[in-house]
Formats: structure tokens, sequence, C-alpha cells
């Protein structure tokens, strides 16, 4: 598959396409990035790394983190870690609380906000140091040491964190929250403020694309069974209540962050990154969508 030669095409189509989209601005710092980022970071199984644009810059990962937050508490855990979260797409915003309410704090899946709070308590529960494991986790399946927080996002997020606050408050109603509030709340900014670039999304979600292993020396991080029920919720509730959309028209398992980064696989082929700050109205990357649709289209393999 001449993949550079594909990504060239669509670069040539972004490049001439007119974005809709907003940068988020609900936290201020990331409304300070450059609407005019674009970066694609492909990782092929059988043939090495393709990219273009701004495919080496980090931005912040936010909701992208939910994975790697799953991942780990999978780890740790077997099915009951399933009895706090459910898996079922949620079709209402990430943040909804209505839906919270009506199901007894028990969020819909674990990527909506209120399923990301809960597995955060989950791995202060069992982690010793949460933050400082979390990194180290990260920074092993990505092989980068370097890979670290933005301070100023994460500032920023905490100074806008209210809504997340309240989801937290509602499912400590309901007992679903162990952990303090404020503890829970830090450790999931934490998560989200990290910085990756597409190269080391890319890189780091190879375990999805290659049965839970890392491709450069194999070490089989999460078991073949759990790395499949990830992919499918990813499939299923990776993009909130867009992911029937991206599974019509990109058809790969993926999760998008408000950061304006998509990253996606195709199981035993590649991983796929792509970063375009922004939005459309339902919170994910514009651009990212367009671009991985047309890889798909182009290469004429998705997973369906």
């Amino acid at each position: 598959m001449e993949y550079q030669k594909i990504l060239n095409q669509i670069e040539a189509e972004l490049t001439a396409k007119q974005s809709t989209g907003q940068v988020a601005s609900y936290i201020p710092e990331l409304s300070k990035i450059s609407s005019k980022k674009l970066g694609v970071h492909l990782y092929c199984i059988n043939s090495g790394h393709y990219n273009f644009g701004d495919s080496t810059e980090r931005f912040s990962i936010q909701s992208i983190s939910k994975v790697f937050a799953l991942t780990k508490a999978m780890s740790l855990l077997d099915d009951e870690l399933f009895e706090r979260v459910d898996v079922e797409p949620s079709g209402d915003p990430f943040n909804s609380l209505v839906q919270l309410e009506y199901e007894q704090g028990i969020p819909r899946n674990p990527f909506i906000n209120a399923g990301a709070l809960v597995i955060s308590d989950i791995l202060i529960s069992l982690l010793d140091n949460p933050k400082e494991d979390f990194l180290r986790f990260i920074q092993s399946i990505a092989h980068n040491d370097s890979i670290k927080i933005n301070n100023e996002v994460y500032e920023s997020e905490k100074k806008y964190s209210h809504r997340n606050a309240a989801l937290l408050n509602l499912m400590k109603s309901f007992r679903n929250i162990k952990n303090d509030i404020e503890v829970v709340l830090d450790f999931y900014i934490f998560q989200c403020a990290i910085e990756m670039s597409c190269e080391e999304l890319s890189i780091a979600f190879m375990i999805y694309a290659n049965q839970g292993k890392t491709l450069s020396d194999g070490h089989q991080v999460l078991a073949p069974r759990k790395i499949k029920r990830i992919n499918a919720i990813m499939q299923t509730c990776g993009f909130y209540d867009e992911a029937g959309e991206f599974s019509f028209r990109v058809g790969l398992p993926g999760k998008s962050g408000v950061g304006g980064g998509i990253a996606a696989i195709h199981p035993g082929q590649y991983t796929v990154t792509v970063w375009s700050p922004p939005l459309n109205p339902k919170g994910n990357s514009e651009l990212g969508m367009y671009a991985l649709e047309r890889l798909t289209t182009l290469t004429g393999l998705s997973i369906f």
C-alpha cells in the first residue's frame, strides 16, 4: 500500500478545504492554539512510518487519554470493573448530567466524562502513585520518557471544571465514587493535560492494533481478549454522540479529544493519528474526521 502517496493526496485536499470548525474555548488555554495546525502520522505494522504536516508537534491529548486510563484499569481488574461503568453508547453530550441521574450514577461508558471519572477513581484506589504511574505507563507504550503534561493547560482546566465536579458529586451520592472528589478531579485533569504528538500517539496506540503488544519489542501490555473489548468500546463510544457517524464514514475504532486530536486503528494493519484543532459542533476535529474518511476511502480498507 502506498501510504505516503495517499497521505500526500489527503494533505492536498485538506489544504484546499475550508474549515468551518471552532477551536475549543471552554478551556481557555486551548483557545490559544492556532487553528492552522495540521498533522497526520500513520504507523504501519509491516512498513513503518508515514506522515505530513505538524505530526511531531505535541498537543493536549485531552479525552484520548481515556483509552490509556481504561487500559491501565483493565490491566489491574477483570469484569468487576464493568459493575461501575457500562459499555453502551450514550447518544448524549459527553458531560451529560441528565443521563447519569436517570441511570443512578452508573455512566454509560468509560469514554464519556462521567465514565472516565469513575476509571480515575478506580486507578486512585489501585495505584500507589496514580499520576506518576499513569504517566510512566504512557511513556512506556510510546517508548518516550520525555512525554509530560502541559502545566498551563492543567491549571486552565482546573479553573473551569465545575461540570465535572458536578458529575463526581452526583456519582458520589450514588456511592459510585470512593475517593475524595477533589483528588479524583485533579487526577482526571492531569490525564487530559498530557501532551503528545501524532507520531507518539500512533506508537502508543500500536498495542490496540497489534493484539496488546508493542511493536518494537513485542512486550505484551494487555491480553488480546481485553484489547478486543477496548477496540469495541472505541468503535461504539469513541466519538461521543457522533460515534455512529464516525463508524459510518470512517469504519475504524478510534478516540477523539477536544484538543483536536483523533487516534484510530486498523487491527493488524496500522495506527493513525490526526491533529487539527477546529472542532465540529459535536466536539470532534472537523478536518480530522474528513482526513480519516479519505484514508479508508483511498485505501479501500476499513474493519467492515
